[in-house]
């Protein structure tokens, strides 16, 4: 099956006694992103990290071994043969044991998404049912699996209407800091309801279809720019930066969205009355569609 890029995982996966064979990839590309190696100023060479013990010097990576702290510089020290004797199932093999309704999982829950495909002809077809069964159920199913010396949660989704299926990693229970401790502090006052009238006119005149290609990363453009100005021997020069708005310095909030309504409905009036140029007006639909429904 042509892919472009390699096999983050390779295993089954199990609807009760229907086993698939297949591949997961990352459905996140992180090519273009930029990185910084640290340089030696003075002579432009590469900075290097050596593995050293305090007292020994540098040491072999065949004399070094996974060590769990158990208290300051108290470590028990665990084999590779040791860590390949667990064998736990999930690393083989991906089991759906339940299934939920999408939006009942917190957005908070969610990781890194992958793609889910069959790794051969054959599991094809059984591939398509449980994509093809999801989508008709509006579930998807919860399981585990083992990459990379770890064990995750993951939740199984249809995706590009059930021809494929997407998993998504979850964080554990145990990995999301509770809300309470941040929020309880917060005064409980009550909100002015022709503040909130306003600012909901304010979110429905600004409501869209989602489009993630209208935003783009501006550091790393920029960061991006400058790097190849200065690979061109070029001086950089600092233009001016853009006044930024002053800091939470809202005075007075209902004249702050008064003020923002009427700016909002009067630039809707200078749109509506401009001429249209010769030609045919193009719009976008379509529903936005939310990462907890991921078909």
């Amino acid at each position: 099956m042509p892919v472009v890029a390699r096999a983050y995982w390779k295993g089954f996966l199990r609807l009760s006694l229907v086993t698939v064979n297949v591949e997961i990839y990352p459905a996140i590309d992180t090519s273009a992103d930029i990185s910084f190696r640290q340089i030696h100023k003075p002579s432009g060479q590469r900075v290097r990290y050596q593995k050293v013990v305090p007292g020994v010097g540098e040491v072999e990576s065949s004399d070094i071994v996974k060590g769990f702290e158990i208290d300051d510089d108290t470590y028990v020290l665990v084999e590779p043969d040791e860590v390949r004797a667990l064998q736990l199932e999930s690393e083989r093999a991906l089991d759906l044991v339940q299934f939920i309704d999408a939006d009942e999982i917190d957005a908070r829950y969610f990781e890194r998404p992958y793609y889910v495909l069959p790794a051969d002809e054959p599991s094809t077809d059984g591939y398509r049912v449980i994509a093809a069964a999801l989508a008709a159920a509006g579930k998807v199913g919860l399981g585990q699996v083992t990459m990379r010396g770890r064990e995750y949660l993951v939740a199984i989704a249809p995706i590009e209407d059930a021809r494929g299926l997407l998993m998504e990693i979850l964080h554990y229970a145990r990995e999301i800091r509770p809300a309470k401790a941040f929020f309880d502090e917060l005064p409980e006052t009550k909100v002015d309801k022709e503040m909130v009238s306003l600012a909901t006119e304010l979110i429905a005149r600004k409501t869209a279809a989602f489009d993630p290609g209208a935003f783009h990363d501006r550091y790393a453009a920029a960061l991006r720019a400058l790097v190849e100005e200065k690979a061109k021997g070029r001086k950089i020069v600092t233009t001016t930066a853009e006044e930024l708005p002053p800091s939470a310095e809202v005075i007075d909030l209902m004249e702050a969205l008064k003020k923002s309504v009427s700016g909002s409905a009067g630039k809707k009036r200078a749109i509506k009355a401009r001429k249209p140029t010769s030609g045919a007006s193009s719009g976008s639909g379509g529903r936005a569609k939310s990462r907890k429904s991921a078909g």
